[in-house]
Parts: C-alpha cells; structure tokens; sequence
C-alpha cells in the first residue's frame, strides 16, 4: 500500500505526512523523471551550496592582494572580514579575547587594589580618604585595637607588645595606660608567658636550660622572671631528653669514625643549650651503649671538648 504518508513502494525513508513529494508514476505519459544526479553517485540531484560569504564578499585574487598590501585589509562583511570585530575566521574567537582583556584588566585593578596596603591591614583610615579628614582617633583606643589584634593572633609580653605600639607611633603615655589595664585585667602577664615557653619549647624542640632563658630574655622578659620560669625544668627531665636526642641523631651518624660522631652529637646539643659537662656524659653513654670504643677516653667532664 502506498501512500502520500508511507514513501513510495520499496523506498527507504520517514513515515510522517509529507515526507515524501506527490511524484508522477514514471510510466504515465509526459512524466518527467527526477534528475538523477552526477554519474556514479546513485543519489538524486541536490541543489548547489551556497556560499556563507554572499556575493557582494567574492572578490578576484588580484584584487584582494592589492587590498592587503595596501593595509585595507581583506575586503568583505561580517566577521570573516575582519576589521573591529576581532580576527578573521570568526567573532567568536575575537569576542573571547576581549572577554579576556577585560578580565585582565579587572583583575589587575583588584590586585592593586588588594595590595596597596602591602597585605596588611591598616591601624587607621588610609592617607587621602574621607575619613582621614575627620578628627583623630582617641590615641589610647587605638593601642587597645593594636595590642588586642596581637594578643588574638599569638601569646605576646608586654616588652613586645610595647615595642609594637612604639612602631606605630601612639603616644608614650596611651601606650602605658593601655598596657597597666591589660596586665591588671590579665591579659598581659609575663609570668605565665614564660612558664608556657619552657613547657612546650623543651617539649618540642628539647632546648635545654641555657636556650630557653635566652629565648625569654630575647623577648623582653624581665630576669627573676626566667630564672623562676627555667629553674621550674628538672634536671633528669633535661638529661633524659638530651638523651631521646643523641639517640636519635646517632642512627644517622653510623659509618664516621668514633671522633667524627662525637663532635656532630655535642655539636648538636651545644645549638640546643646543653652544657658540655652533660653533652659528655650522655654521649660516652650512647658510644658505650652501641658498643663504639669511647674517642675521649679520660676527658674532663667539664671540658671534654678542649
């Protein structure tokens, strides 16, 4: 059964109305047969493609030659041409390149922007806005904002705190009312401070006695404070933690000669404030313990080095 719906007989296509042309039976008389198409290719004729470029966009190689090198540019319309539109070959490319530039551009804005302060915040208004015309800050709120800002960040004492205060200028006086509240109130105590700091820098680090009170005096700690706060650390603690250091770092020391090994161990516990009197015992303990004849024999205990 055929049909306008069904195709002709035996044709291979859609079976939606009107897909196929009402087309004359081919052996009416004066029917004209569809156009067979160029030779060999089995498929009915088809029109010709269009160009996308018109008519008006067709142009002669000599002329277009003499176009380009008399810096026209290529002749033509749309953006194949060329032109404002971006390069040839089509907006799109160009239309992402501007899109590009100008994210550049706002992007090198904000990061001028970000960092014109340096990447830090700024104690006041910034030099030249609206509100640097205004009158000044009350000098003793803004040490209260610098020492609270470095109290949140990191334990701090009152030397470096003051010291802070100093480099940015707030007046001596403000400064030292600020800084008696914040201890009254405890937010400043150097006391706790101290005893903190040798807690967890032997714990962590294994500095001895000597390092850790001159790491204190280094951050403004008064001298009866690191007295008190290093002579809290008990002295098997600290030979039994140069002791976990020396054999840690004696795996690594294995192949030198006996001289060579002792001189990198003490070398090491001198950096971490050991005395050498204890740098020494420690050490021969070690030697004897891993069955390494002792280098210093009968040394000095107090100068085994020299």
């Amino acid at each position: 059964m055929t049909g306008p719906d069904s195709g002709p007989a035996g044709g291979a296509g859609p079976r939606d109305w009107g897909a196929w042309p009402d087309l004359p039976e081919p052996d009416a008389p004066g029917a004209a047969l569809p156009d067979p198409g160029p030779p060999g290719t089995g498929r009915r004729g088809e029109r010709p493609r269009r160009s996308r470029r018109g008519a008006a966009g067709a142009q002669a190689p000599a002329d277009a030659w003499e176009a380009f090198t008399s810096g026209a540019g290529p002749v033509g319309d749309g953006p194949a041409a060329g032109g404002d539109d971006g390069p040839a070959g089509g907006g799109r490319r160009g239309g992402r390149s501007a899109r590009r530039a100008r994210d550049g551009d706002r992007g090198s804005r904000r990061g001028r922007s970000r960092s014109g302060s340096g990447g830090f915040l700024p104690d006041g208004p910034v030099e030249g806005s609206p509100a640097s015309r205004g009158p000044d800050a009350d000098p003793q709120a803004v040490a209260r904002a610098i020492c609270l800002r470095l109290l949140t960040a990191a334990p701090r004492t009152r030397a470096q705190l003051a010291e802070a205060l100093r480099k940015r200028e707030v007046p001596e006086d403000a400064a030292e009312a600020v800084l008696e509240r914040f201890s009254e109130v405890g937010l400043i105590d150097d006391e706790a401070f101290a005893a903190a700091w040798v807690s967890s820098r032997h714990a962590g680090r294994g500095l001895a006695r000597r390092a850790l009170a001159s790491e204190l005096r280094h951050r403004g700690v008064d001298e009866d404070t690191v007295k008190e706060a290093v002579g809290r650390l008990d002295p098997e603690e600290e030979a039994e933690t140069a002791r976990r250091l020396v054999e840690r770092k004696l795996r690594s020391t294995r192949g030198l000669d006996p001289a060579a090994r002792t001189r990198r161990l003490a070398g090491m516990l001198a950096r971490k404030g050991y005395g050498p009197g204890l740098a020494f015992r420690v050490i021969r303990e070690a030697l004897e313990a891993e069955g390494t004849d002792d280098p210093l024999g009968e040394a000095d205990p107090d100068h085994p080095f020299g």
